[in-house]
């Protein structure tokens, strides 16, 4: 009994017990708000992130992921889920989600742009990420580039691509297709149809052997008065040059002469 005359234990007991009416109370009234009808979602609207543009993405297939990903209300959607099911959508490389007061939601959607066709089918987009998605709507503005490589390698090949497309411009060339090796040994196929050897990078940089073969090949070309079908630049001092089969009179091929060693040093 003597608990009853305790009066700050009975002060500190009040005072819980209504903390705890008043937080029941809050949650009451929190649940009541929350489950209001103008809460309920109305709208979700679908955009490009600024800066870009969508070409690909199907608006039918971004409304079925809205339809199967959209539940609950303003406060209770899962925006991780709404965000999950627009990215598995063909072409969508990202998407972000807000919500917008007091019934919206709000997606922006990042479109993959393709740069090459990788070597198992899939698309390589600007950001050296691999992506499925149609070749054909990927080739509407023309043939894209082939790349092949490594698992991993692709932030490498792409690399290796912007590289010799600036190497390669004095000449007016540029690559249609950069492949790395399982031995890291890199080959480039030029837009005439030249195929370039190109090795490992090892000694002479590839950088060099590239420039170094560029500002004398249109010499030794006319020399040779034909196409070279393959130029090996594994060579410490040179090159060597492989040419297509020249066609005579009457239609008959003339075989290239065995493959020229040219010493870069005496290419006058």
């Amino acid at each position: 009994m003597r608990l009853w005359h305790d009066v700050r234990l009975l002060h500190t007991g009040a005072n819980a017990l209504l903390a705890t009416t008043l937080a029941a109370m809050l949650v009451a009234g929190i649940v009541w708000m929350v489950k209001r009808p103008v809460f309920t979602l109305r709208s979700v609207s679908i955009e490009a992130v600024p800066g870009h543009q969508l070409r690909h993405v199907s608006t039918q297939l971004l409304r079925v992921s809205a339809a199967r990903r959209v539940n609950g209300n303003f406060f209770t959607v899962d925006l991780d889920a709404v965000r999950g099911g627009f990215e598995t959508v063909p072409w969508v490389r990202r998407a972000t989600v807000r919500r917008i007061w007091p019934n919206r939601l709000v997606v922006a959607i990042e479109e993959h742009s393709a740069l090459a066709l990788w070597g198992d089918g899939r698309l390589l987009n600007t950001f050296g990420e691999l992506f499925s998605a149609n070749l054909d709507e990927a080739e509407e503005d023309g043939p894209l580039p082939e790349f092949a490589g490594p698992a991993g390698s692709e932030h490498l090949v792409q690399s290796r691509y912007e590289e010799l497309k600036r190497w390669l411009a004095p000449l007016g060339r540029r690559p249609e297709a950069v492949l790395l090796s399982s031995r890291y040994a890199w080959s480039a196929r030029l837009d005439d149809g030249t195929t370039l050897l190109l090795g490992r990078e090892q000694g002479l940089p590839i950088e060099e052997r590239v420039t170094r073969w560029a500002s004398v090949y249109p010499r030794v070309q006319a020399k040779l008065d034909r196409r070279a079908e393959v130029i090996d630049l594994r060579y410490p001092n040179g090159f060597a040059v492989r040419s297509v089969a020249m066609v005579g009179s009457g239609g008959a091929r003339t075989p290239p002469p065995a493959g020229a060693v040219v010493d870069v040093g005496h290419t006058e």
